[in-house]
């Protein structure tokens, strides 16, 4: 099979597709062959070499945490009722420092293991491509909405309106019936917000961004979700309203947002990180996938693909993300 190797860390040219042998499933294991591979951001930092301290992957490694496909074999002590059936899982091993994530190793690739206890059936109806864009970003959404505790007519701003998992968000608040601005990066972006459900939208690359928000609001937002990271996370923070949320997960600026604890005591903020969400209801990231795939198949959500390309383009696919010249999701199709 082809499959696309990082054999040592660097920007996008170290992406290259070799040919390898089929992987062979093991016990509690499935072979799926692939249709798609989900791509996200944090592949990007992964290949480059500064995720380390979160995500333990050493090259050389087939990166990719996501794949849709139909599974082909099974390992042993597997339901053979999975063979032949149209899927979306989670590929790699437990992250040793967090029981409850995988790390996003083996996808891009066309064929690839997936645990059977991280297999979903694509409903029926569904396109495959839409429950792949959702299976990763989609139970992320959902963890942050558990998080930010949406309410009518509360204000929220969402920033990264438009990435994989913010354009959900922006869905999901506006469900729940609060307001929503949508913070992105030029007029394109801005009008998908606005598309996805966006009441109001700001560009975050022009300055006087957050006094624009305060102007909006009034004073300031009720809920923060930050999507970037970063110096623009950082400056969120201070778009949040006196005993407001701010629930940060993005790290899309290269780094995680950096909130003053004793500012955010004395303003009343309840500051929330990437690693101090948990699931709702103790819910697996398997039973998110379910029901964001339900959400989706009744028409309360969608996902936004904006780029979708073959095996050996994943140079460019990581390119686009890190140029930020990407509206919604990026796939990848054997």
């Amino acid at each position: 099979m082809r499959a696309v190797r990082v054999d040592e860390f660097g920007g996008p040219e170290v992406l290259v597709v070799r040919d390898a042998p089929d992987p062979v499933p093991g016990p509690g294991q499935v072979l799926v062959e692939v249709s798609g591979v989900n791509i996200i951001y944090l592949d990007t930092l992964i290949r480059s070499g500064l995720a380390g301290n979160h995500f333990p992957v050493t090259p050389p490694y087939v990166p990719g945490g996501g794949v849709s496909g139909r599974v082909v074999a099974g390992g042993p002590g597997t339901d053979p009722a999975w063979l032949g059936a149209e899927v979306v899982g989670e590929t790699g091993e437990p992250d040793t420092a967090d029981d409850r994530a995988r790390l996003p190793v083996g996808g891009y690739a066309e064929r690839a293991v997936v645990h059977e206890d991280a297999l979903v059936r694509v409903p029926e109806g569904m396109n495959a491509a839409d429950a792949l864009a959702l299976m990763i970003d989609g139970a992320t959404a959902l963890t942050l909405e558990r998080a930010a505790r949406f309410t009518p007519d509360s204000w929220v701003l969402v920033l990264a309106a438009t990435g994989g998992a913010g354009s959900l968000v922006v869905q999901l608040a506006r469900l729940a019936g609060a307001r929503v601005i949508g913070a992105a990066r030029g007029p394109e972006k801005l009008a998908l917000a606005r598309e996805l459900g966006a009441e109001e939208t700001v560009d975050y690359s022009e300055p006087g961004w957050v006094r624009r928000v305060a102007g909006i609001t009034g004073n300031g937002a009720d809920v923060v979700v930050d999507g970037a990271g970063g110096t623009l996370g950082t400056a969120a923070f201070a778009a949040t309203a006196d005993g407001g949320r701010f629930v940060s997960y993005g790290t899309a600026s290269g780094e995680f947002a950096q909130v003053d604890e004793a500012e955010a005591e004395r303003r009343g903020i309840t500051a929330l990180g990437l690693f101090d969400l948990d699931p709702p209801d103790g819910a697996g990231h398997r039973d998110l996938v379910r029901l964001i795939l339900e959400e989706a198949r009744a028409g309360h959500v969608r996902p936004h693909v904006g780029l979708t390309l073959p095996l050996e383009r994943a140079a460019e696919a990581h390119a686009a993300l890190e140029g930020r010249r990407v509206l919604g999701k990026v796939l990848l199709v054997p």
